[in-house]
């Protein structure tokens, strides 16, 4: 069981920055495949992002180039570093660890942190 705890939410205006901070429990976290996805009201929850155990990231097309995932081993932490925000980037934003044991991959939740972007 992986236990996950996102911190750094808040109301912000468009075109500022937000850090997101996602503590994860486990002595293997730098195993773990870290996830950020988000739900804006009335909307599908979407993959904001991804980073591997090893730093490769990958982003979704409407944060390119404005969200950047970086990871913290020694501290058990991702991050998700969002600038030139956006009112629609409003939304209630996850993270996620991505867990392989043997041939089964697992997914753990954190509780989410509300992202407010006003215009």
């Amino acid at each position: 069981q992986v236990q996950l705890v996102e911190s750094g939410g808040g109301l912000v205006q468009a075109g500022g920055s937000l850090r997101l901070s996602c503590a994860a429990s486990g002595r293997t976290f730098s195993t773990y495949g870290m996830e950020w996805y988000r739900q804006a009201p009335g909307k599908q929850r979407e993959l904001v992002g991804a980073i591997t155990g090893g730093g490769n990231t990958d982003y979704a097309d409407s944060v390119k180039g404005r969200f950047t995932i970086s990871r913290d081993n020694a501290k058990n932490t991702v991050y998700l570093q969002m600038n030139s925000l956006k009112p629609e980037d409003t939304a209630v934003y996850y993270c996620a660890a991505r867990v392989s044991l043997a041939s089964t991959s697992y997914l753990y939740w954190g509780q989410g942190t509300q992202v407010t972007v006003s215009s």
